[in-house]
């Protein structure tokens, strides 16, 4: 991989609901596991989901008009990738906190992207830019 890759643990209610979630619906490869943890392969990132059955609280900041889960964690796609799982994710009747959009449109940042929750409550947001030399864009 010519990018470093990242690893991000977070944690989760139940290990079987993560499971079907990264591994059903997300379509992540299972790694290494334990009674307490699993990894799953996030678009070539480890991320590790941690039983942990305490919830935590979210809080949000605006930002393009949506408000946005202040902890969260996702990938950024191509826009066909990011447009296929969009389809998916509303093909399985996912509850979004933002639906499927573009924002800061017009603006150098201008993405696709959308935010939901994993069965433990953690957010994740998936987004995607038409000109990827634009991700850090100002």
């Amino acid at each position: 991989m010519s990018r470093p890759r990242f690893h991000l643990a977070f944690p989760v209610r139940d290990l079987a609901e993560a499971r079907a979630f990264y591994g059903g619906l997300l379509g992540c490869a299972e790694g290494r596991s334990s009674p307490e943890w699993v990894d799953f392969d996030f678009h070539g990132h480890q991320i590790v989901a941690h039983l942990a059955p305490s919830p935590e609280d979210v809080a949000t900041n605006p930002v393009d008009g949506e408000d946005v889960p202040v902890r969260h964690f996702g990938v950024i796609l191509d826009l066909a990738s990011w447009r296929a799982l969009a389809d998916r994710l509303e093909a399985a009747g996912v509850d979004f906190i933002i639906p499927p959009q573009v924002r800061f449109r017009g603006l150098p940042g201008e993405q696709a992207t959308l935010f939901f929750l994993d069965p433990s409550g953690n957010a994740l947001e998936f987004k995607a830019f038409a000109d990827d030399a634009r991700v850090f864009a100002r």
